[in-house]
């Protein structure tokens, strides 16, 4: 078995679409993916040319060849609107270019868009710790970079004001996104720090969550739950799985297990069978809501034979990602055989 025709999709994420990273990730059972790169949208807010809004030309080669790999693009990453994130002038041209993009999209049939929505992603505060048998772990310690100043490029930004710049984009967006048939799925904050260079974090708590997909009431207004995240900061996965799910809200699924050790601020990122997720369970309430979109086991701990030979479009690289879809294909059996 490779995927469930009516229910979850293992998935990963690829950025290059030559045929030798597409043969490899075909060779692991993968039939849809995630794409994080390519023509579609650059990889951060500043810095890289703003490739919005999408083409079909553009994107229709990307969708081309993966389909000729048996392989289908079941989410595509957004980035590049920052006025839009920061309410700048600029900003309805941002979501027009999203909206065209989202468009673009669903002629092209690709059911989903993730984004991301922050004011900063206080990434300096991760570092790479010793794991089983010297794996490297990704770990966060928010104690050593909280008191880190704003970026003059960015600014510090309230909660009160984030929520009113996405509410802007999502009465904006959703509509455009129900009519294309597409589903926007935005990634909780990652890390979930309680402040990151001076900005609050809206996305931050499960609260957070919650009070995004109240705010334009439909299943095209959705969160990428993440059941690691979620236990970083101190939440049960398969409550808040359980809780979106049933409001029909989870669009993209990110699959990890983590050790945690103070909710929010000290936290590493472990091989998937060691951690504080009970990863069966969550497989099982995905499978009982008849979850049909991928499900991503993502952030793999970096082993040796990665360091060694490195292959492009992996991330960590392709011997993690081959424990990772492996454990992931093999929980999804075993919470199959319990239907």
């Amino acid at each position: 078995m490779t995927d469930t025709p009516n229910g979850p999709k293992i998935g990963i994420s690829v950025s290059n679409f030559d045929d030798s990273t597409l043969r490899r990730v075909r060779q692991l059972g993968i039939t849809n993916v995630h794409s994080s790169g390519g023509a579609g949208s650059s990889n951060s807010n500043f810095g890289r040319e703003n490739q919005l809004p999408w083409t079909d030309e553009k994107l229709g080669a990307e969708v081309k060849a993966l389909a000729a790999h048996g392989i289908k693009m079941g989410i595509k990453m957004i980035t590049g609107f920052p006025n839009a994130i920061y309410g700048r002038p600029g900003r309805d041209e941002d979501i027009e270019k999203v909206i065209e993009s989202v468009k673009c999209a669903g002629r092209l049939e690709i059911p989903v868009v993730e984004y991301n929505w922050y004011a900063h992603r206080i990434i300096e505060g991760y570092s790479y710790v010793e794991g089983r048998g010297g794996a490297e772990y990704h770990a966060f310690d928010y104690e050593s970079i909280k008191d880190l100043p704003p970026l003059p490029e960015e600014g510090a930004h309230t909660a009160d004001a984030m929520w009113d710049n996405i509410t802007y984009f999502l009465k904006a967006v959703i509509p455009a996104a129900e009519e294309a048939g597409v589903r926007m799925a935005l990634h909780p904050n990652d890390p979930p720090a309680p402040i990151s260079r001076g900005s609050e974090q809206i996305m931050g708590s499960i609260d957070g969550w919650k009070k995004l997909a109240s705010i334009v009431d439909s299943p095209a207004n959705g969160i990428t739950f993440d059941c690691g995240v979620t236990r970083e900061m101190g939440g049960d996965p398969v409550e808040v799985a359980r809780y979106f799910g049933d409001l029909d809200r989870i669009n993209h699924v990110h699959w990890r297990n983590v050790i945690t050790e103070i909710p929010s601020e000290k936290y590493t990122e472990v091989f998937l069978d060691e951690g504080e997720v009970d990863m069966l369970a969550v497989m099982k309430e995905l499978v009982r809501q008849k979850y049909p979109r991928i499900v991503y086991p993502e952030h793999p701990p970096v082993m040796d034979h990665d360091k060694e030979f490195a292959h492009d479009g992996f991330g960590a690289g392709y011997t993690g990602f081959a424990y990772t879809v492996g454990y992931a294909r093999a929980t999804l059996q075993a919470a199959l055989a319990d239907v």
